[in-house]
């Protein structure tokens, strides 16, 4: 039923709940897509309420590469919080730092592009 319907037809196989439904938010509206480029130039689509914060993005990042990687049998385990310590998001130059801030507040909208930035070690 899922391939026959033009709104839902992108969706993998093994669809889960939550991206139907944040896939019926974005037709409506309610929902963005935040473009995350990370290192290597792979870009990942993250879909976000509209009014979501640095947080939400970030819980949504990892939400998407672990059924990425459950998809694809890749690594079962990656430790967030190391990955949050060594990187930060960034958005035209600027550090996405404060987690409780929206990203409206940094003027992202729809389709924006997000990066992965290494983090420079105090000495």
């Amino acid at each position: 039923m899922l391939v026959q319907d033009p709104l839902l037809c992108d969706l993998p196989i093994q669809v889960t709940l939550e991206e139907i439904n944040s896939q019926i938010a974005l037709e409506f509206g309610q929902a963005m897509t935040v473009n995350v480029c990370k290192a290597d130039k792979d870009i990942m689509p993250i879909v976000v309420v509209q009014n979501a914060t640095v947080l939400d993005l970030k819980r949504a990042i990892q939400r998407y590469i672990q059924l990425k990687h459950q998809r694809e049998g890749g690594i079962e385990h990656i430790s967030w919080k190391y990955v949050w310590r060594t990187y930060h998001l960034s958005f035209g130059g600027e550090k996405l730092d404060h987690d409780e801030k929206s990203l409206r507040e940094y003027g992202i909208k729809n389709r924006d592009e997000v990066c992965f930035v290494k983090r420079l070690r105090n000495k």
